[in-house]
């Protein structure tokens, strides 16, 4: 039951022979299967009770005031789940999800309310408490379990009082990790998403900080996410929309332990926020001009931006990044015409 996320990191970094950086291919999506041609027919899907997968964890939910209430094999991947009712008192988000929005969870609070059922169970995972990191055990008050997925569930029943949640609890604490496979009760925006890698990342660093960067690619999803996450850190209004295509392009995982991986991230985010600065200052005397768009910023990024005449590998980001911030610096405001920003619909919008 003291499942260590770190440890299928471990054994692959381990396995796994030391090659250079390349980029992430992307996830491909699955091909639609033949009916009724994978997973568990019904009767394989039985738990007895007892069963030495989830005993551990049975034992941990009871001991917590929880009430199990069954236990089954997953029916596509044959994984163990327990559906239990915890004390909500138990249960906390994971310390690295999006901020909370109060309008989706009273609005969640609403619904539930006129209904009269929560018919929507929360994930859940033992939290540090039960699963010490490095043998450090949690502080006294540190819940027992934690949800990756059901933030805005678990707020909504909180607000309507509720004294217990109902949760399908997953024996493997590395669900914690994978929230932005698994949470899909709001969509998120590049902003949300830059922020829960930086936090799982500072999370990743606390657990272990000595393993490679690359053994989190699942987690982590993208790593100009990661330096997104940190420019969001420091500033919150941060356009990212405009410049994630460029760290994308020239960003991969490292092989390198992520101690020493961050500092790259902090170094690319230093830099990306030098461009911001001098392409605020042209867009500024794009406006001074009377030039309108809500392009302006995608417009100046993509007059700096060395990448679009590079079909080949790029240079690498650091080069990138400073050949876009001297070029912003120097940019030409008085050789732009209005014609060529009526001509720009692509990129993300001005987010100011």
């Amino acid at each position: 039951m003291c499942y260590d996320p770190m440890m299928a990191v471990k054994k692959s970094s381990a396995a796994a022979p030391k090659k250079p950086a390349k980029k992430t291919a992307k996830p491909r999506v699955p091909r639609k299967q033949q009916p009724d041609s994978a997973g568990l027919e019904v009767s394989a899907c039985r738990l007895d009770v007892g069963d030495p997968s989830v005993a551990p964890l049975v034992t941990i939910i009871e001991s917590e005031g929880g009430l199990v209430v069954g236990q089954y094999r997953d029916p596509l991947g044959g994984n163990a789940v327990v559906n239990a009712i915890l004390p909500i008192a138990t249960i906390e988000p994971t310390p690295f999800q999006r901020d909370l929005s109060d309008t989706h969870h009273k609005r969640l609070a609403e619904v539930i309310q006129r209904i009269g059922f929560f018919l929507d169970p929360v994930i859940a995972v033992t939290a540090p408490k039960h699963a010490p990191s490095k043998g450090k055990a949690a502080p006294p008050d540190s819940p027992a379990f934690w949800t990756p997925n059901g933030r805005h569930r678990l707020e909504a029943m909180r607000r309507l009082g509720a004294k217990a949640i109902s949760a399908l609890v997953v024996p493997t604490r590395e669900i914690a990790w994978q929230i932005l496979a698994l949470n899909t009760e709001k969509a998120h925006n590049l902003k949300e998403r830059a922020l829960e890698v930086i936090r799982i990342y500072r999370g990743l660093l606390e657990e272990d900080a000595s393993l490679a960067e690359s053994g989190f690619a699942f987690y982590l999803e993208d790593p100009a996410l990661v330096t997104l996450g940190i420019c969001y850190e420091k500033n919150g209004r941060f356009a990212g929309g405009a410049y994630h295509p460029v760290l994308r392009r020239v960003e991969a995982f490292a092989e390198q332990p992520i101690g020493q991986a961050i500092a790259t991230h902090e170094k690319l985010a230093t830099l990306t926020m030098e461009v911001e600065e001098k392409v605020t200052a042209a867009i500024a005397k794009l406006r001074e001009r009377g030039l309108t768009s809500p392009y302006l910023r995608a417009f100046v990024v993509s007059r700096v931006n060395p990448l679009r005449w590079i079909k080949d590998e790029p240079p690498p980001a650091e080069d990138v990044l400073r050949t876009m911030r001297d070029r912003a610096a120097k940019f030409n405001a008085d050789k732009v015409k209005q014609e060529e920003l009526s001509k720009m619909t692509g990129g993300a919008p001005d987010e100011e």
